[in-house]
Parts: C-alpha cells; structure tokens; sequence
C-alpha cells in the first residue's frame, strides 16, 4: 500500500487523517533479521486531532481506532486516558480535604491516569496486544534522523523534546519522503549543522509560534479562519510570537499587499478575531485626548506583607473583621504573608463577607460543600452514551483536559501529570460548567484557577472563590468578547494620555491598538508574572484600590519601562510583538505595582483630566472652583481630599520601587489638592 496523502478522511470522532501508510516495520531485534519475530509490520498515521497534530503508529494487530486514545498535551511520551480508578485511590485523593466533605468522596471515584512508558515502549492497548504502539504531538517533537542514502530501507528515527527517542520506523513499502514533506506543513524543518541526516524542528532561521506551525502553507483567508474558530488559544499561546516569517506568509506574495497603508494594517489583527475590530470614532463615549501636562509623578514606595499578627489585631471575639478599609489598604500597599491568603482571600474575592462572624462563615461552608458536590455528581454521572448526545458538554470536557495537561508545574503543587492537584483543577472547572453552563468552559480559565487551587488546597474553597473570580472576569470570555474590546480601547486612552509620543509611534508601526497586551488583560497577566509573584499582583488587584480598572495602569506600568528600548531601536510590528511576548517571567512585579501606582496618583493630581479618563478610573468629576478671599473657601470644593496617611502606612517599615527594605521611608509629597480615587 503507497502512502495516502489526498484530502484528509474524517476518522471517527473528530480525528483527520492527513497520512496514512502501511508497512513501516520496528526491528525489535537488530541482527535477526532473518527472524519474522523481530520484525514488527505497523500503520503509521499522521492525524488532526483536538486542534493538535498527532504521529500515531501501532501494529497491524492493534490498529485500534485513535479516537479512543486521549493523549498528554506537552507530555506526550506517555499515554493519558480516563480509567475507573480503584476506590482506595479515590480516597488517597480526597484526603486532604476537610472532615465536613467526606460524605461526598463517592462523588471522587473517576481519576485523571497516566500510563507512563520511557524509550519508546508504550503501555499495552486496552487489548493488551502490544508493547510497541506509540503517539505524540507534534509541539513535542524535536529532530527527526534520517538514514543513509543507498543504505537498504529508509528510516526515521524520532526524538521529543523530553529526550525521549522512539524506536525507529523502517519503511519497508516505498520512502519517507512523503512523511517529511507531510509533517512539513506544520512544522519547519532545517538540517543540524553538526549531522545532515538530522533535521531539527523549528530551527532559528524558521522560528514559528506553535499555534501557527500548521498554517505556513495556507493562504491569508485560511490562516484567519483558523485563529477564529480558536481565538484563545492564538492568543493565549502564539499570538504574541509572530514572526517575520509568519506575518509575511499572512500578507501573500501580492505586492501591492505588502503597501497596504497603517490604516488597514492597524486593522490586520482585529479581522483574524470576530468581534475585536475596534473602531473608536464609532464607540460610545470617544473622546479625542490632547497632550496635557500632568504634572510631576510623585514617588511610590511599598512595604511589607500584612502578617498573621496584624490580621489578627483586626478581628474581633466573634471573628469579624474590624477597620476593612484601613485593612484593604495595607494588603494594597504590600499584599499578604503566604500563611494569611487561605484566610484573607476568601473576603478578598467576596465568597465570606467581611462583616459575618465565624460561626455563619462556617455555616456558609457546609451550605456551599452541598451546593459544589451536587453540581460536581451532575456531570460525574453522566453515561457516555449520554455525553455523545450533549455535544457541549462533550467539546468543554475536550478542552478542559488540554487546558489541565498545559497546566504550568513550576510548583510542586501541579508537578507530575497523576497528582491530586491536577485531578481538583480538571473537577473543579468541570464543575463550573454545571455552574455556568451557558459560559462553560473556554480557554484559559484554568490559568485562574490553579493559583486559587494552590492557595486553597481545598476543592469547595477553591472553586466558590474561583465562581467569585470569574463574576470578575466573565466578560472576558464571553463569546462576543465586548469586555476585552472595551479594555483594548480603554488602555489606549490611558497610554495616550501619559504618552502621546509613543502612541503615535505604535501606530506608526500598525500596533496602536494594542493587541499584543491581549494576553495580559484576558488572564491578569497570568502567564507574564513567575507563579509565586502573581499571587502578590491579584491580591492587591482584589483590594479594588487605588482606583477602577487599576489592572490598565499595570499596562501603562510595564509598557512605559519597555518604551526606550521600543523607541529607540525602532522596532517595527512584528519585534514588538516579539518583545512584549519575550518579557514572561521577566517583570519586576514590585516595580510595576509602585510605578502603576504613581501613575493612578499623579491623574488625580491633574485638574484637567479628560472626562473620558475619569470615567475609566472610577474618578469623581472634578469641579475646580477659584477660591474666595472673602469667605475663605477651599479652592477644593466638589473633591474628596485623600490624606498621605491613605497610601503610606509610617509605623510599619516599606519597600522601594527597586524593592528593598526601607526602615526610614520618606512621605509621599502630594498636593492638599489630590482627590481620593473613588468608584463612580
């Protein structure tokens, strides 16, 4: 049989077979050739599956149907699959959790399994007829060796990105060739220099972002129509990593493309996403922003996490917590001692309410481990006869085990594919669906939810604190996606107004619209902040402080300490997008939040605020009045004063914008005429 290389077939399930091609053979047994044994015939198929490109082959005798084969997203040297899970392990799971859930551990009896396989020897099937099967995407592959020319049987010998090396496939019927230039479509190969025989995937000179490795053959419209049936993961991914290359393949060959003049070009990225074409001469409320001078910004130090200690000065007999706003403030200031978020979260996030004594926050407990486990057992005991009927219960089950396989481990928490945490973060968001089944489950709500989880560590907790989030961030998310269209216009305001300059250059360069920052504003920069310094940002976010939407400033914040280095070595579309993506992991979270809170101090200082940027910071208008010799009124009147004593705490010791310790912080100057930023 050739190699099948015509339009894909349509698998069962949702599988595309994009390659087929029987007769590829694994020796198991070099210098036995004479051995039939030794010889092991199987189909080798390339598939389309989940969004994902899978290499698949199996023997003759166990081509069982790949569409029942689920398989690890970035692990994929291992076999992932649902199985009924032995009881004694569903309790191992939920031992953890608090004595008032464990009448509900019935509900814990499906478990997240991985069959764990190293050099290529795959578990058997569930038919249990072979060793050898093996699958993996191809994000995980690394190089491809070759064989000699004129040396008997061509081959390929595939290494993944984990160092795993699977045994090579020997294509006894015809070459492979064809399964290069198959695979070549979705990814970009190069020779190594240091061995010809060795192509290596995604080399420098051909450096693609993975959410586009299976779009460099297609034309312009295609690659479109791709990001808008999965816009999320683009954008949660890749889309902040186009390259030259990609954005050359996106505008064709046709010159007259390539002079498309800034004002299209500005409009480029908004057409790949529905609904996220922003035009603001035709949104509500545009107001063309002058360059104004807003006076000298004043310098922010913070200080040091709230301790147990002083939490607990602030909680009275029956528990409640006294002085919320004096206590806001100083979580705003230098956010929480580790010990304390379990506790202090959960009012963070309104799940207790920061007026209720202990005793109804217990009561509130119990009524809500009911209300979460009832949901849980709702799609825990759903057939798969019945899953088959429910399509979307089906494609949010889909997407939430991709999500929980890219879950990032840089925490012992979620290290390993078979570890409670996993297990939690996969039922809570199912769960969640049962919540909100109209919303479901999209892309990028696990990066939410596994902070909480590791906070928490606590299934019920974790999920009522994650429902209180996403009331937060459900516009996020929402089909349409209004909320983040708004935020893109409302950051670009702000940016305007604290930079004129470097807006004008941004649009110079089609990137005025700011849909690089996307990532930042979709998941709170989740994925741009090391794991432990995010917890720091969204707690501070959580305190509602200094103003609305000071998540915007944050943006302001960080694009303001990038704009030299923008600026200056002119980078143009494509290196910016390249920058801003390269900054992950990078930032200071200690400088952005003293620099975002200097901008939001030095706005309410200026008298002529625009009105448009009032209304995005929740600022009260400000109604400046000449002052009266006479009567002696304050020239303040229609202004709430904000005190220094409201941003610097001076009994405590604070932390500098470099983010040392200064046991002899200097006040804040601000002008008696400051207005406290206050919702509207």
């Amino acid at each position: 049989m050739s190699a099948n290389l015509e339009e894909p077939s349509v698998a069962k399930g949702l599988d595309k077979i994009i390659y087929e091609q029987e007769g590829v053979y694994i020796h198991s047994s070099l210098g036995k050739t004479n051995d039939q044994d030794s010889l092991i015939s199987g189909i080798l198929r390339v598939l389309e599956k989940d969004a994902e490109v899978i290499v698949d082959w199996r023997p003759l005798d166990d081509a069982l149907d790949s569409s029942s084969i689920l398989y690890a997203g970035k692990d994929s040297s291992s076999v992932v699959e649902w199985t009924q899970a032995p009881k004694e392990r569903a309790h191992r799971v939920a031992e953890h959790l608090n004595s008032y859930e464990a009448e509900w551990d019935m509900v814990n009896t499906v478990s997240f399994k991985k069959k764990p396989h190293t050099n290529g020897d795959a578990p058997s099937h569930r038919n249990g007829k072979s060793k050898w099967s093996f699958l993996f995407s191809l994000t995980d592959l690394k190089s491809i060796k070759q064989n000699k020319e004129g040396m008997g049987w061509s081959y390929l010998v595939f290494c993944l990105k984990d160092d795993v090396v699977l045994p090579a496939l020997h294509f006894h019927q015809g070459d492979s060739k064809l399964l290069i230039d198959c695979l070549e479509k979705y990814v970009a190969l190069c020779e190594s220099p240091q061995d010809k025989r060795t192509l290596l995937v995604n080399c420098q000179n051909k450096s693609l972002s993975q959410s586009f490795e299976n779009l460099l053959d297609e034309p312009a419209y295609g690659i479109i129509q791709k990001i808008k049936k999965d816009p999320y993961t683009a954008t949660m991914v890749g889309f902040s990593k186009v390259t030259n290359y990609i954005f050359d393949s996106l505008r064709g060959s046709d010159p007259s493309v390539h002079q498309r003049p800034p004002s299209e070009m500005a409009d480029f990225l908004s057409d790949a996403i529905p609904g996220l074409k922003i035009n603001q001469q035709e949104e509500p409320g545009f107001e063309v922003i002058t360059k104004i001078d807003l006076g000298e910004r004043p310098v922010v130090q913070r200080r040091e996490p709230v301790s147990l200690e002083e939490w607990t000065k602030n909680v009275d007999s029956e528990g409640r917590i006294l002085n919320v706003d004096n206590m806001k403030q100083m979580i705003f200031r230098g956010g929480l001692s580790h010990a304390l978020r379990k506790q202090a979260w959960k009012f963070l996030l309104g799940y207790f309410p920061w007026d209720s004594t202990k005793e109804e926050r217990t009561q509130l407990q119990k009524q809500k481990t009911d209300e979460y486990f009832r949901m849980k057992l709702q799609w825990k005991s759903v057939s798969e006869e019945q899953e088959k009927r429910n399509s979307r219960l089906r494609d949010y089950r889909s997407l939430i085990e991709k999500d929980v396989n890219r879950t990032d481990r840089t925490n012992k928490f979620y290290e390993g594919q078979d570890n409670p945490g996993l297990i939690l973060l996969h039922d809570i968001l199912m769960t969640y669906c049962m919540y909100d089944f109209d919303l479901g489950y999209v892309q990028g709500m696990s990066d939410l939810l596994s902070p909480l989880l590791y906070v928490m560590e606590n299934e019920v907790d974790a999920f009522w604190c994650f429902a209180s989030y996403m009331d937060q961030m459900h516009q996020n998310f929402e089909e349409q996606m209004q909320g983040m269209k708004t935020q893109l216009i409302q950051l670009s305001t702000l940016l305007r107004l604290l930079d004129s300059g470097f807006c004008s250059y941004l649009e110079s360069q089609d990137s005025g619209y700011l849909y690089f920052c996307f990532r930042w504003l979709l998941i709170r920069f989740k994925r741009e902040f090391r794991f432990l310094d995010i917890l720091r940002l969204w707690e501070v976010m959580w305190t509602e402080l200094p103003c609305k939407n000071f998540h915007l400033l944050l943006c302001c914040a960080i694009l303001e300490s990038e704009k030299q280095q923008i600026m200056e070595k002119h980078y143009g579309f494509n290196e910016i997008l390249k920058h801003i993506n390269e900054l992950s992991m990078k930032i200071d979270v200690e400088d952005v939040l003293c620099k975002a809170e200097a901008i939001s101090l030095q706005m309410v200082k200026c008298k002529e605020l625009p009105q448009a940027v009032c209304e995005i910071l929740g600022l009260q208008e400000s109604e400046v009045t000449t002052p009266d010799s006479d009567n002696g009124e304050d020239e303040n009147v229609g202004m709430t004063v904000c005190p220094a004593s409201a941003f610097q705490c001076n009994s405590l010791p604070v932390l500098t914008a470099s983010g040392g310790r200064d046991d002899n912080p200097t006040e804040i100057s601000m002008s008696p005429s400051v207005s406290r930023l206050t919702p509207a």
